[in-house]
């Protein structure tokens, strides 16, 4: 499966798309990035007067880049048919300095294990100046259907 197929197959659309480009992937890991548009929504309300991008979407777009993207990698490579969904199961991450509208970031995952339909990756997001916003760990299941 190549990279234009991931991004064929992620399940979003805008305004909740938060992968731009996969710029490498293997059975490792994968780097992948995203630029935060100025006029997303949510700039409007968190802070007014200085926004920042709400830790939340920051953990969304290392998710999004380095679970979902890389599930549908492993899985698609694994059975060789269509993948599945990936559904996030659990989060740890830590913050470390705020992303502004209009940042461009990258995202850093390397896979700790891959069974059992459920994929463990280490993720580290950096913003351009390659200094590292948040990181922390990322898990989901890859299931056949959105409901199962």
């Amino acid at each position: 499966m190549n990279k234009e197929e991931i991004l064929a197959h992620l399940p979003y659309s805008k305004p909740f798309l938060f992968v731009d480009t996969i710029d490498e992937i293997d059975e490792t890991g994968i780097t992948g990035s995203y630029t935060f548009d100025k006029e997303l929504d949510f700039y409007k309300g968190h802070f007014k007067d200085a926004p920042v991008t709400p830790g939340v979407i920051l953990t969304e777009t290392m998710a999004q880049v380095g679970l979902v993207c890389l599930g549908i990698y492993l899985s698609g490579s694994a059975e060789g048919g269509l993948p599945g969904h990936v559904m996030l199961t659990s989060t740890a991450i830590d913050f470390m300095k705020p992303v502004y509208p209009g940042e461009k970031v990258k995202v850093v995952a390397e896979k700790i294990y891959f069974r059992f339909k459920k994929l463990h990756c280490n993720v580290q997001m950096l913003n351009e100046a390659g200094e590292v916003v948040c990181k922390g760990t990322v898990s989901g299941m890859v299931t056949n259907k959105m409901n199962g």
